[in-house]
């Protein structure tokens, strides 16, 4: 696999987001896989809305974003009120992320986030457009990658290292379970303490120390009046989807 972005079909455009949009298609055409089967990703010839990429053996889809220099906290998509419609459909597709070098067009950062890691609440409402501008009114959004559960972003390359494939497709499916899940209030839970439980960064944990994070919880849940009953109820799912497993009363293990 090859790092750099470069290549001379790029050489016809003259706007330069046209020739970065033409190369990362590329790239990502002749050197990535689906990551929860392994085969082989194509591109989109019909310029289909609401996906860029597919894959032929499990019908997984993939939009693609890139962006130049760092990463950053969120990354600009389309319309407000379409993404969240898209949230609710089946036609969500997973998103692919390419952050890259603008002096030297090397790849930096390549991840996969699945469809089923996001709710209305990572998709941030931006400014409508100002009355002057050609779509005056139009709201779009951003993606608030800070939010996603780092079990969410499953890394091709980063910081300009390679992963394995074999990691690559564990990765995606230690947490497919959450696909099972379509109501974004329950799923809200089961993702905020999964990233409780990466906060504590460790393999062994205990029930109070994922106590700690209650007043965490109670901001972004100000409707329940149980948080620990609910952290609980959470553990739980997460055992039975094998996630994680119970050591001990009060004592946690996740599988590697």
């Amino acid at each position: 696999m090859s790092l750099n972005l470069y290549s001379s079909i790029s050489d016809s455009y003259n706007s330069n987001s046209q020739k970065i949009r033409v190369l990362t298609e590329n790239w990502v055409n002749e050197y990535i896989y689906c990551p929860s089967c392994g085969q082989n990703v194509s591109e989109y010839k019909n310029n289909k809305p609401v996906a860029d990429f597919y894959c032929a053996t499990c019908n997984e889809d993939y939009e693609l974003k890139s962006k130049k220099d760092k990463m950053g906290k969120k990354i600009v998509d389309g319309a407000y009120s379409t993404m969240i419609e898209r949230l609710q459909s089946d036609s969500n597709p997973n998103f692919f992320f390419l952050n890259y070098d603008k002096k030297n067009f090397d790849v930096t950062n390549f991840l996969v986030i699945p469809k089923h890691f996001f709710i209305p609440q990572m998709i941030e409402k931006r400014k409508p457009l100002s009355s002057t501008a050609r779509r005056a009114g139009w709201v779009g959004c951003s993606i608030l990658l800070d939010t996603i559960p780092t079990s969410g972003k499953i890394f091709y390359i980063k910081d300009g290292e390679k992963q394995s494939k074999d990691k690559i497709l564990e990765d995606w499916n230690k947490t497919s379970f959450l696909k099972e899940s379509h109501d974004f209030k329950s799923k809200s839970w089961l993702l905020d303490v999964l990233g409780c439980i990466e906060k504590l960064n460790r393999q062994n944990f205990s029930l109070n120390e994922l106590y700690q994070f209650e007043n965490h919880l109670r901001l972004k849940h100000p409707d329940n009046n149980n948080i620990q009953a609910k952290i609980r109820q959470q553990l739980q799912i997460l055992r039975d989807k094998n996630y994680l497993k119970f050591e001990s009363r009060g004592k946690y293990k996740l599988y590697l």
